[in-house]
């Protein structure tokens, strides 16, 4: 797995690394309202999933204010009625794609899914077709800075919370789990008072697919057209992410 942590993170480009916060708010306030819905309450401390949602809204830099309005407008009459979609489809060279979407209007998501698709050398296929191309895993993120724990302590914890696999860079600690233990490392990390810079369900590829520099760089760019639309919650692919493409779109 390892190298996966590039994968993950590719949310893209330069460019990428400048989002809009707009962007990146929305989705965090579709996450807490969907956490809202689907665990029947907006207090934290009985909801694990909205317990979720916030600490990812933080890992953003939401303010405060506006992730409790945010649990404010969820819980009221007027709370907007989103639903998670899922689709699968293949891009060029047989790039498979699995996109999770987050809407208030199934039909116009489909519609939506399907043109950037099919504009884009694209085919929509059947859910559950690619489902074996991935696996789902649970992915914590951990800011070294806020760690206190030996190394080698820390890892013993998080190998009794489900650790199957942990990869380190500069700043953090990324752990995987399988997704049938993402709640039990939720659990172990808030016994160890250890907070995530985000935690998520992700389909991460079983293998990847190699593409030479200018076939990628268009595989690149539809990617970013899923990331673009506003229903698209997560986007997942089996691009070989090389170092030699990460150099050339860290130009762009």
């Amino acid at each position: 797995m390892a190298g996966h942590s590039k994968w993950a993170n590719i949310k893209h480009r330069k460019g990428a690394q400048d989002k809009k916060r707009a962007k990146q708010f929305t989705r965090a306030i579709k996450e807490i309202s969907v956490a809202v819905k689907e665990g029947g309450s907006p207090d934290p401390e009985t909801n694990p999933a909205l317990r979720n949602a916030i600490a990812n809204a933080k890992g953003v830099n939401m303010p405060k204010d506006t992730i409790q309005r945010a649990i404010k407008k969820a819980s009221g009459e007027d709370a907007d009625n989103y639903e998670l979609v899922t689709f699968e489809g293949y891009g060029p060279e047989g790039i498979a794609f699995f996109v999770e979407c987050t809407t208030d209007n199934t039909n116009r998501t489909v519609a939506s899914v399907r043109s950037i698709f099919s504009k884009n050398g694209g085919s929509l296929g059947t859910n559950g077709s690619l489902e074996f191309l991935f696996d789902r895993l649970g992915v914590f993120y951990l800011k070294k800075e806020k760690i206190e724990l030996p190394k080698e302590e820390l890892e013993l914890h998080l190998i009794d919370g489900g650790a199957t696999e942990i990869e380190e860079d500069e700043n953090q600690f990324i752990v995987y789990t399988a997704f049938e233990d993402f709640g039990n490392m939720q659990s172990k990390l808030e016994k160890l008072k250890l907070e995530t810079a985000t935690a998520e369900v992700q389909r991460i590829p079983k293998n990847t697919i190699e593409l030479d520099i200018e076939k990628a760089k268009k595989i690149v760019d539809l990617i970013e057209k899923f990331e673009d639309d506003d229903d698209v919650q997560n986007l997942y692919h089996n691009l070989e992410l090389t170092d030699e493409l990460m150099h050339e779109l860290a130009k762009d």
